[in-house]
């Protein structure tokens, strides 16, 4: 317990301090640090041949992000399938075959770090450095671009929130200014996400990280009795990824177990900062709002709910893994992280689900079934912290529905800070809410029925599980995996990449323009009918439309998953626990 409130109170009393910074960088306000930082973004600017000054609609905004991923997709996908010919290759790694490389680059380009191999064997130093922790520095800051964008959409534009003219004085219909794409990611990248990894990996390398560029290192077993004589022991810049991986809610490690290997996470304080980063930032994306929109009460509404959901999913799934383990006695240690304790692995499982980061201490395949259920839950929501941008982005989608909902159900006009929610907008965001149920149950139920074709690797409750979660963990551009699944096949890696893609680009988009056009219409004044977001009772309302629109829905599946799994763990373990040997 003292663990867990340590942890919440560092992420909240860190990132109000670094959500008041993120708000002026990406207003783009005036600082001290300006002579530091504006050369390097112009030199930048003028690489890319793009105007700093000139705004962008929220189709110029789209065009950009789709541009930007489309030219990192060709580059990364072919630096994995050539690396054994590139330099930075000291053990000799062959080139990734075509579809786990396709797989790899989709899997870090939508910022979810599902890994289908392990880094350590089967990426070049070179890989990890350039493709991998570049992705993991640069995608969480294209997420956090596209939801300032449709921050903007929402409340006026540019300039209005800039504080340099009034948000209303251009003709309705007309296009708003939501930024610049190329402007956005520039300075978060480089005045918020790169300097925080630097103080992170600096950190972790004086807890004994490997960060260097030299190759595997020789070790003699102290058990001369067994036949192997020699153990390679991969190092190399590990602390710079770890730093990215856990701050970027990115979770893809440099080796196959993750933070659950000494090397990535060797002390307890490497542990709890490696636990305190899974939701640091999402939780200064939060507190940034109200200073970006000049809403304080917004700041209020989105992280008061957020964080009463944080504390119930955290409280359920640590005494849910104590309690299975009490039942159980000590079978459900096999997996845990025992350096730390299980209730480590515990909150890990926590927030690197409530968060999208995707990183693990433990293997989430030997959690608890209602462990692993709460888990699913989390993802599934997708916005209790979420990942950096795409959580409140996906907050805003529930946000506006929930307008919507209440409107209908008090008989007034929906609309959200003042802008009428109409016909078009609604469409929009219910073809996201039906994409989700459609592409995971759609491509668990295949996987289940064609088990020959597909290589579902286990049989029974456990099974369904496992296919369930890989599905709800790419879609929700998570990473973390149930890893007794035999996923390195051409079926896994490309139904995974086509749902990794599914579950990123339109949970980005539609919010996008959805703003873009009710950024079109005026807003109306305020009057006793209108609906007041920024209350208690309408932050439960919320919450309830959230559980509703998510959990209930897949509800079956939960019940054949991790549900029936633990009726039958706790079936066989009750004759044991009544024996009177006991």
């Amino acid at each position: 317990m003292i663990e867990i409130f340590l942890v919440f109170a560092l992420a909240v009393g860190l990132g109000w301090p670094l959500g008041l910074y993120l708000a002026r960088v990406m207003r783009g306000d005036r600082s001290r640090l300006d002579a530091v930082f504006a050369p390097v973004e112009g030199a930048i600017y003028r690489v890319l041949g793009v105007d700093p000054a000139r705004g962008m609609s929220w189709r110029g905004y789209t065009l950009a992000f789709a541009l930007s991923n489309l030219v990192l997709a060709v580059l990364v996908w072919v630096l994995f399938m050539t690396q054994a010919w590139l330099p930075f290759n000291p053990d000799a790694i062959p080139n990734m075959r075509w579809d786990t490389a396709l797989h790899t680059m989709v899997s870090f380009l939508t910022n979810t770090n599902q890994q289908h191999y392990s880094g350590q064997a089967q990426l070049s130093y070179l890989s990890q450095m350039v493709g991998i922790v570049g992705l993991q520095v640069v995608t969480p800051m294209m997420g956090l671009a596209i939801v300032v964008a449709t921050l903007r959409g929402l409340f006026g534009g540019r300039q209005a929130l800039a504080h340099t003219g009034d948000a209303d004085v251009q003709a309705e219909g007309a296009p708003r200014d939501l930024g610049n794409y190329w402007v956005d990611v520039t300075r978060a990248t480089l005045r918020f996400m790169l300097p925080l990894c630097l103080v992170w990996a600096v950190l972790l390398t004086s807890q004994g990280v490997p960060s260097t560029l030299q190759g595997a290192v020789s070790a003699t077993p102290l058990d001369h009795s067994v036949e192997m004589k020699e153990q390679k022991i991969p190092i190399g810049p590990v602390a710079a990824m770890v730093a990215a991986k856990q701050l970027g809610t990115n979770g893809g490690g440099w080796y196959g177990p993750n933070s659950a290997v000494p090397l990535e996470n060797p002390t307890p304080f490497a542990n709890l900062l490696e636990t305190l980063a899974l939701i640091l930032i999402p939780v200064a994306v939060t507190f940034m709002v109200g200073p970006f929109t000049g809403r304080r009460k917004l700041t209020a509404l989105v992280f008061g709910s957020m964080l009463l959901m944080s504390v119930l999913s955290t409280g359920l799934t640590v005494g849910s893994e104590a309690y299975s383990s009490t039942r159980t006695d000590a079978a459900l240690m096999e997996g845990k992280e025992t350096r730390f304790g299980a209730s480590d692995t515990a909150l890990w499982t926590a927030l690197t689900t409530q968060s999208s980061n995707g990183s693990v201490n433990g293997m989430h395949d030997s959690l608890a079934p209602l462990t692993g259920a709460m888990a699913m839950v989390n993802m599934l929501i997708n916005a209790i912290w979420g990942g950096i941008g795409c959580g409140l982005q996906q907050f805003l989608v529930y946000l506006l529905l929930s307008v919507f909902l209440a409107g209908l159900m008090t008989g007034r006009t929906p609309e959200l800070f003042g802008r009428k929610i109409e016909a078009p907008e609604v469409r929009l965001l219910a073809l996201l809410i039906l994409l989700q149920p459609l592409v995971v149950l759609g491509f668990s139920a295949i996987t289940l029925a064609l088990p020959s074709i597909t290589g579902n690797s286990n049989p029974g409750f456990h099974g369904i599980s496992q296919v369930f979660y890989e599905y709800t963990s790419a879609f929700a551009n998570n990473g973390s995996g149930f890893e007794g699944l035999g996923d390195a096949t051409y079926w896994w890696n490309l139904s995974c990449a086509a749902v990794l893609a599914l579950g990123r680009y339109p949970a980005l988009l539609i919010p996008l323009a959805v703003a873009g056009l009710l950024a079109r219409k005026r807003v109306a004044p305020e009057s006793a009918g209108t609906l007041h977001t920024e209350t208690p009772t309408f932050a439960m309302t919320l919450i309830a439309v959230i559980v509703i629109l998510t959990v209930l829905q897949f509800m079956p599946a939960l019940v054949l998953g991790p549900i029936a799994d633990h009726l039958t763990l706790s079936a066989s373990a009750a004759p044991a626990l009544s024996s009177p040997a006991l």
